[in-house]
């Protein structure tokens, strides 16, 4: 990961010192102020939004500069336009940033070498079609127009993927790699408000300050949406909480009921977790406890399913559309994931845990999430009390 950020930002240096045939003006050198200039307004004016977006950020997170970069590649030459990235970046680091001590240095370093090379390659497809810059689009029409959106999407798809390998830790579903729709609607948002301000620079530049307030509402918006969301995870694991985990297992109910489907239950119990705790301490029980959890998302199926914690060392999953053989497969699944986790702490590794499970089926089980959580914690205890480190079905005490 480390030699993959030192050669983007290499890269990036590069591109940004070979030879380009336009010369910098008065006017390109304005347009470069006045989109720091906003930039830093915008970033000012929203910092307190951002700070909280980036503590509650659980996916990739998105931040609102696109709206000026993206602007840039539109009007900028390369020089000028790694003055720009670098400006906005190195001001969101030392602003908003620098209390938060997932965003090092190193960090922001990387993400601004990855928008310029993203930059760089949105300028590439708008040169292709034989354009410089939006001024030289406006007399193409529809020409143009599909210029600037063909520059914007590979914006959006390079940014995307030249980000994943320079990340510390990458997901194993679509919503971690490269977040959630509104994630990434986010971006195209953003995109689009900064084609705007290209137009508007090259056209009527006083009304560049329009896109200001719409922009900040949207920031705020997003932060709501993203409270929304925190509020339903669980603050160790990032798993859905007990109140998270129980509306979307009563929307579930709802649709099989609806649609005369199934979904299953388990509920998982880390055995003897308490000595962990007592023989490594709280700070390595709650490592225990994260690992614990990746291990359960990464063998569910992925396609709905849904796993919370209820408190301690319990853990339930939600396994929509799934018969009664499948079940305890992936129960099976979970099970041995967790038998073969090491954990590290320190200079030690915690090895050796185990956990009972407890299954439980709609409709056979009951017909209420109550009625089924009860059946699942039956089978649990089952489990428990006949030896651990074993999946019971509630169908089997009968």
């Amino acid at each position: 990961m480390i030699v993959y950020c030192l050669l983007t930002e290499v890269t990036a240096v590069v591109l940004t010192l070979r030879p380009y045939p336009v010369a910098v003006d008065r006017r390109t050198a304005l347009i470069l102020v006045a989109l720091l200039v906003l930039g830093v307004l915008q970033s000012e004016t929203g910092r307190r939004v951002e700070r909280i977006r980036r503590r509650v950020s659980g996916t990739p997170h998105i931040n609102m500069t696109s709206v000026w970069t993206f602007a840039g590649v539109l009007l900028l030459p390369p020089l000028l336009l790694w003055v720009l990235v670098c400006g906005l970046y190195a001001h969101l680091a030392i602003r908003s940033w620098y209390r938060l001590q997932r965003v090092p240095a190193s960090r922001t370093i990387s993400n601004a070498a990855i928008i310029l090379l993203s930059c760089y390659a949105a300028q590439a497809v708008l040169r292709v079609s034989g354009l410089s810059d939006i001024r030289s689009t406006l007399g193409h029409s529809w020409a143009g127009t599909f210029a600037v959106a063909a520059a914007g999407a590979t914006f959006f798809v390079v940014n995307a993927l030249l980000v994943l390998p320079a990340r510390r830790e990458i997901g194993r579903t679509p919503e971690a790699l490269f977040g959630t729709w509104s994630d990434n609607g986010l971006e195209v948002a953003t995109l689009c408000l900064g084609a705007l301000n290209a137009l508007a620079l090259a056209t009527l530049p006083g009304l560049v300050v329009l896109v200001l307030p719409p922009l900040l509402l949207l920031h705020r918006t997003v932060l709501v949406k993203q409270l929304e969301v925190a509020a339903h995870r669980d603050e160790k694991t990032g798993l859905y909480n007990t109140n998270g985990w129980h509306s979307l297992a009563e929307r579930t109910l709802a649709t099989a009921s609806r649609q005369h489907s199934t979904f299953g239950l388990l509920m998982l119990d880390l055995d003897h977790f308490k000595q962990v705790n007592d023989t490594y301490g709280h700070l390595p029980g709650d490592a225990v406890l994260r690992a614990v959890a990746e291990a359960i998302i990464a063998a569910v199926r992925g396609r709905g399913d849904a796993v919370g914690r209820f408190g301690g060392e319990e853990f339930v999953v939600l396994l929509p559309g799934i018969a009664h053989p499948d079940i305890g497969a992936a129960a099976e699944r979970i099970r041995r994931a967790i038998s073969a986790l090491t954990v590290p702490v320190g200079q030690l590794s915690i090895t050796g845990l185990s956990v009972s499970i407890g299954m439980a089926i709609y409709p056979t089980a009951g017909t209420s999430l109550q009625r089924l959580l009860d059946a699942a914690d039956t089978a649990l205890y089952h489990a428990k009390a006949t030896g651990r480190n074993k999946v019971v079905h509630v169908a089997d005490l009968v």
